[in-house]
């Protein structure tokens, strides 16, 4: 299905989750969310998400269980129920993860590393396609955080995702925590991956908390962001305007004003950096 070129521009935002609901509803400045689509049903959304669609503000879908980097082509039937959710949400994306989640019909639990090579490369390309014929909006993918890599590697994850948007035309979701994650656990040059990313096909932009324990971070979305993150989304914005910003959040949640001041934390980022004028505000 062909799409516009021309990614929304989405603001400054928050995930959705049930058990915040009422406290993102009330957060001010909150200019669009995002919900993981497996867990709302498209003849059946949340009144909460219901309530912020009529007051005008976007929701995204991101799915967590396509397996886009699998081998197996994406099944029929969660790409019919992606699209459904989409179209129920009135959203003018979707996003899944540059991973795969399952292999001769057994399930990870987790978001796994694509091996970066050049048979994957065309196998996930072909898994790419195949999403995007069947979505009613363009398809944005994320990096994501790993505790390996294989040892087969030919690519880093920006050149393969930077191949990838070549051969597909498909957005990229960037986590600038996940780049931290992997910085600190496999040594990334950040500086030099963000140069490797096309960042001429952003969607937007994920920033999320964690914590270090024995030299390894764990990005758990469930701790307050750190400054080492919050740098690199301020590096990442230096090269490049981000339609959105989203905060991340899945555990532990905190009082209201905490989440709120998270989201200034964010907006101080875009403040102070000259190209992301557009991002300030949705719209």
């Amino acid at each position: 299905m062909a799409h516009s070129t021309e990614p929304p521009r989405l603001g400054v935002g928050i995930g959705w989750r049930a058990e915040i609901d009422t406290a993102v509803e009330r957060l001010p400045g909150v200019d669009w969310v995002e919900v993981v689509a497996e867990n709302v049903c498209a003849g059946h959304l949340p009144p909460s998400l219901e309530v912020l669609r009529e007051r005008g503000v976007t929701v995204v879908p991101h799915g967590v269980s396509l397996g886009l980097g699998g081998a197996e082509p994406p099944a029929a039937h969660r790409l019919e129920r992606l699209a459904e959710v989409a179209e129920a949400l009135g959203a003018p994306l979707v996003t899944e993860h540059l991973a795969f989640v399952r292999a001769g019909g057994m399930e990870s639990g987790h978001l796994l590393p694509v091996p970066r090579s050049r048979d994957a490369l065309r196998v996930v390309a072909e898994n790419v396609r195949i999403a995007q014929e069947q979505l009613p909006v363009p398809l944005a993918l994320e990096n994501i955080a790993a505790h390996l890599r294989w040892p087969d590697d030919e690519l880093t994850e920006g050149e393969f995702l930077a191949e990838l948007v070549e051969r597909t035309g498909v957005r990229l979701l960037v986590d600038v925590a996940n780049l931290h994650t992997n910085r600190v656990n496999l040594g990334l040059d950040v500086t030099a991956e963000l140069a490797r990313l096309p960042l001429e096909a952003l969607a937007y932009v994920h920033v999320a908390g964690g914590v270090e324990r024995d030299g390894v971070w764990h990005d758990t979305h469930a701790h307050p962001v750190t400054e080492p993150v919050l740098e690199v989304l301020a590096e990442l914005c230096g090269r490049a305007v981000p339609p959105g910003v989203l905060l991340e959040r899945d555990d532990a949640f905190p009082p209201p004003a905490e989440l709120a001041g998270e989201l200034d934390a964010i907006r101080a980022v875009l403040e102070r950096a000259p190209l992301a004028e557009g991002v300030r505000h949705g719209g």
